[in-house]
């Protein structure tokens, strides 16, 4: 009984150790994500003139200035998915709905629990929906009981985990899209990649159920002591909410500004524009149809324009320092492929791999060059030329090369902080101390999926 209880003390003192030198550690060392992106320019332009093919301070300037406004449209679409989500998530109904479904929330387990049921799903119809969700369930779930905000944030964060292997990947359904720029292996061969062979094989199926199981398991153990803890910060109802503004003399622009029959109006007109877009095109959720999706629902649920405006307006503040890192990391992605740098990194490990081992290389070098460029469809326009001519040469299993690749972006995400500057910025707290607890869900996610993929491939 005793011996028992002494295992339960040091493990548990293990516990509280590990979490006080990763809050400590991130809070010290860790500076804000633009000076990340600033830092990672430098050391990628160091790399490209000690190791690219093309490495003259005129090639790595050229690269970098053609990547950075290459990224534009792209940074410009993230951008509206988090106000559009946002707008739709602080909607009154919405946030009603959400505080019902964690009102038996009490416990960090429970806490968990809840977040993985949520954001999981979400996540997996798509990736814009569950960072969002993300967010405002932890919110919802910092007013229900107290526990620090942090670890709550980051446990959202931690459900997020299985981005890539979602529907929404947008590296498995290029490779499944006809005619999509991105979709390497029909240039080469002439063949898609269907979803069954990607998203619903056993080789990612595997790693990724048994990294969130473990994750949802493993992951209130390391939730912070009271004494220990930083808590969200909650204030009164404001005297508008939801659009329900404090009532004012009548006027033209008023009644225009506050009719919910013109917001149900536009919102309509959309819908027929995204109904016949289906009807022509297939039905299915890309980033556009997502970010029209999500403006429709938002404007209904806001009920009033200038509602809406001030819904935008508070998601704009919170999520802008974003948008400052995009034209830095398009720069950063200018220089993997121009100078040859991406390709460098990956003939390397191309090199030294089999049939069999090229999936377990693929998703290594991919954990590097994620680092690099963090946004999946960038990163695979600099590694997927590489990794797909191996794999036909070395007659690889190319579903299982591809999701490789696409296994170690959500890995890699848990500490590359380019996707938790959302989910950050909409709950309102410091990255650093969500990502001390995300660094843990790294350690898990890439011991699992290491050795699934060495072993699957």
């Amino acid at each position: 009984m005793h011996k028992q209880i002494d295992n339960t003390i040091t493990r548990n003192s293990f516990q509280r150790a590990l979490v006080n030198f990763c809050v400590l550690f991130f809070d010290r060392y860790m500076p804000d994500p633009f000076v990340i992106a600033l830092l990672l320019t430098f050391m990628t332009a160091v790399l490209a003139m000690v190791l690219a093919p093309h490495s003259t301070p005129a090639d790595i300037l050229n690269a970098w200035y053609g990547g950075a406004f290459k990224i534009v449209a792209f940074a410009f679409q993230m951008m509206l998915i988090l106000v559009t989500g946002h707008a739709v998530a602080s909607a009154v109904p919405v946030r009603r709905v959400l505080s019902r479904l964690v009102s038996w929330v009490s416990t960090p387990r429970q806490a968990t629990i809840t977040m993985f049921m949520l954001v999981g799903p979400a996540t997996w119809l798509n990736w814009g929906l569950g960072l969002v969700v993300g967010a405002f369930v932890a919110k919802e779930i910092a007013r229900q009981i107290k526990v620090d905000y942090g670890w709550l944030v980051a446990c959202g964060y931690t459900a997020w985990w299985l981005c890539n292997s979602g529907l929404s990947s947008s590296i498995a359904l290029s490779q499944a899209t006809h005619g999509n720029p991105m979709n390497i292996v029909e240039q080469l061969t002439g063949q898609m990649v269907p979803l069954r062979a990607t998203l619903f094989s056993t080789f990612t199926l595997v790693p990724t159920i048994l990294t969130v199981i473990a994750s949802a398991i493993i992951f209130p153990h390391f939730c912070p002591a009271p004494s220990q803890s930083v808590y969200l910060e909650t204030h009164s109802a404001s005297a508008v909410e939801g659009g329900e503004e404090i009532p004012h003399r009548w006027s033209p622009r008023k009644a225009l500004e506050r009719s919910f029959v013109l917001s149900i109006a536009i919102a309509l007109f959309a819908l027929a524009a995204l109904l016949l877009h289906w009807q022509e095109h297939g039905f299915g959720f890309d980033i556009d149809s997502l970010i029209l999706s999500f403006l429709i629902l938002g404007l209904m649920l806001q009920k009033r324009p200038i509602a809406y405006v001030q819904a935008v307006r508070d998601a704009i503040a919170q999520t802008g320092p974003i948008l400052l890192q995009f034209p830095f990391y398009g720069g950063i992605m200018g220089i993997m492929t121009a100078t040859g740098l991406a390709g460098v990194i990956s003939v390397f490990f191309v090199h030294i791999a089999s049939a069999q081992t090229l999936p377990f290389w693929s998703f290594i070098s991919s954990l590097i060059i994620t680092f690099l460029v963090p946004s999946a469809g960038g990163h695979w326009a600099v590694q997927g030329p590489f990794v797909v001519p191996a794999a036909l040469s070395l007659h690889a299993s190319i579903p299982h090369v591809i999701m490789g690749v696409a296994i170690a972006e959500n890995v890699a995400n848990m500490l590359q902080p380019f996707w938790a500057v959302p989910i950050v910025a909409i709950a309102g707290i410091g990255i650093q101390r969500v990502m001390a607890f995300t660094s843990i869900t790294f350690i898990i996610s890439l011991v699992i999926c290491s050795i699934s993929v060495l072993l699957l491939g």
